[in-house]
């Protein structure tokens, strides 16, 4: 596909290192015109650090980012987003902000602002991680005001197995989770492929399913002015919703 010589929105990504599906997936699902940049850091696994020492990377990154006239900066990653809790990733994005000179989301702030949109606040949130990371998410959701009625984590070790595991496992567990009282089902993680079951998911469930990366795109094209519906990803990006920002 030839990329237009003047895009109509530039979409910056900041990755961890070890991520193996950000890329993938934003670069299959922009709508044309739409083109996202990448840069990756060191904040996962070994690299691993509280929020505060991550955010001179995480700057360095958004301002690389930056030089290729990104539109939109998103630190992609939920579990770090997440870890110092709602004030501080509301600082990060802040951060972020005054470094590019334009606006910016988080992983978690996209998937805040999803939940907005489809006015869900009762979820059924579903993790890669083991109980330590999973918890950590917990608390942050809970910190925003959502009500968790059922919970799981996969307990899942390390990004190989994360990005290995087939679409059919969070499909088969998150149906195994069905609950009536469910605003939306959440499947947590930026490096799994649980974007290709979102569609599947919610004709069984009946309800909207959202995940890490389909919210970041939604959040991120809206951000930068783009509206358009994008068929394969369920009701977050299938019909037009007001922008909550």
């Amino acid at each position: 596909m030839q990329l237009p010589l003047v895009p109509r929105a530039r979409l910056g990504f900041i990755i961890p290192s070890s991520n193996r599906m950000v890329e993938p997936q934003m670069q299959r699902f922009c709508p044309e015109g739409v083109v996202p940049h990448f840069n990756r850091i060191g904040m996962t696994n070994r690299h691993r650090a509280p929020l505060d020492e991550l955010l001179p990377r995480i700057l360095l990154a958004a301002e690389l980012l930056g030089d290729a006239k990104c539109d939109v900066t998103i630190l992609q990653c939920t579990g770090t987003s997440m870890s110092g809790g709602v004030e501080k990733e509301k600082e990060v994005i802040s951060a972020i902000e005054k470094v590019t000179g334009h606006p910016a989301a988080s992983a978690a702030s996209s998937l805040m602002d999803a939940f907005r949109a489809l006015e869900a606040k009762k979820l059924v949130f579903v993790s890669e991680t083991a109980q330590g990371g999973h918890y950590k998410k917990l608390l942050f959701l809970k910190e925003a005001g959502l009500e968790i009625i059922a919970d799981r984590a996969m307990g899942l070790e390390g990004s190989d197995i994360y990005c290995t595991t087939p679409p059919s496992y969070w499909y088969e567990n998150v149906v195994g989770m069905q609950n009536d009282s469910a605003d939306v089902y959440f499947i947590s993680c930026a490096n799994i492929q649980s974007i290709d079951v979102i569609e599947d998911l919610e004709r069984e469930l009946g309800k909207p399913v959202v995940t890490s990366n389909q919210a970041a795109l939604w959040c991120a094209m809206r951000l930068a002015g783009i509206q358009d519906k994008i068929s394969g990803l369920g009701t977050l990006l299938d019909r037009t919703l007001e922008t909550p920002f």
